[in-house]
């Protein structure tokens, strides 16, 4: 597999998007969410999707112009609209409108509407991390589970994840997918011919599989079974009912080229914890309870591997498959 630097990555994925269709703005907004997904050990939702979003761009999955704008505010409520783009420059958005208000307010809620696959959500957290404010990213998914109790896929897999600074160092970093494991692992199984672990997917006939092509033709199993399927129903109900968007049933899945475009939403809640107990108690608290849990043998607060990852990327570039190297440089009108 070949080696590739973080910054040449980056370049060809923008290059590849804008060959698609997308504006500038859009392209680098992805391209940088992508490679970080890659640097972080994720490559379920980095170069991986690369293909995927050029493909939406030139089928029209995905409008390549679309501006995202705010189509409504109220206080520390807001809401942007991502015009069916791809979702990178509407949640940025959403997210700086959210530190915005929770400083006036203390806290924010930013739902995004008409929007796409939005790739790791943690990412989006990171400027809220950077602002010194506590934030929860949710977003939902064309269906892959069942409701608790059903058989067909309602529901996404409905990503969760929350970001809490710390006094000193990188932040605490939550990031979790509500199905057993990420839809897109299933994608890069199914590209590599390798099978999957029983328990992460049933076929089409509700049957146990470990064949990948027949977990993503099926449904995924939540994380802890009927409790996760509760949770991807909240999960579903804030990010679709509150902005207007489209319910996971509704939306094409994004692992076939031709389809709806998903106008998917989500929501990104943004509190500053001066606004409560006050920003030392806060830091106070959250630095007791790592002390405590750190005293277990290998306990490790959330979000350090990836940054280990990360930073050893940035100094040695991360490995890509050969077929999917081959095939973004083609993309890019380069070498086959």
């Amino acid at each position: 597999m070949p080696t590739i630097r973080l910054a040449e990555l980056e370049t060809l994925a923008c290059r590849v998007l804008e060959l698609a269709g997308a504006e500038p703005a859009m392209a680098a907004a992805t391209a940088r969410a992508l490679v970080y997904a890659e640097a972080q050990g994720l490559p379920s939702h980095g170069m991986s999707r690369l293909p995927q979003y050029a493909t939406h761009l030139a089928n029209g999955r995905a409008d390549g112009r679309a501006r995202p704008e705010v189509v409504r505010a109220k206080g520390g409520a807001v809401l942007v609209d991502a015009r069916c783009g791809l979702a990178f420059p509407a949640c940025a958005l959403a997210v700086d409108e959210g530190i915005r208000r929770a400083r006036e307010h203390g806290v924010a809620f930013a739902g995004v509407t008409n929007s796409h696959h939005f790739g790791v959500a943690a990412y989006h957290l990171l400027p809220v991390a950077a602002a010194r404010m506590v934030g929860i990213a949710f977003g939902n998914s064309p269906s892959a589970m069942a409701v608790a109790g059903g058989k067909r896929p309602l529901l996404g897999t409905n990503p969760i994840a929350a970001v809490f600074p710390r006094r000193d160092g990188a932040p605490v970093l939550v990031d979790l997918s509500l199905s057993e494991v990420a839809r897109g692992k299933l994608m890069v199984a199914a590209k590599e011919g390798r099978s999957i672990p029983a328990g992460w997917a049933l076929d089409r006939e509700g049957r146990a599989t470990t064949d990948p092509k027949a977990g993503l033709e099926g449904t995924m199993l939540p994380a802890g079974g009927t409790k996760g399927a509760m949770l991807a129903l909240v999960v579903e109900l804030l990010v679709t009912a509150l902005t207007g968007a489209a319910i996971g049933f509704e939306a094409s899945s994004f692992f076939v080229d031709e389809g709806n475009r998903p106008r998917l939403g989500q929501v990104f809640l943004v509190v500053d914890p001066e606004a409560l107990a006050g920003r030392s108690i806060y830091l106070e608290r959250v630095e007791t309870l790592l002390a405590e849990a750190g005293r277990d043998a290998g306990v490790r607060v959330p979000g350090t591997r990836r940054d280990a990852l990360a930073a050893r990327a940035t100094v040695a570039g991360v490995e890509l498959p050969q077929a999917l190297w081959d095939d973004l440089q083609r993309r890019a009108g380069g070498p086959a």
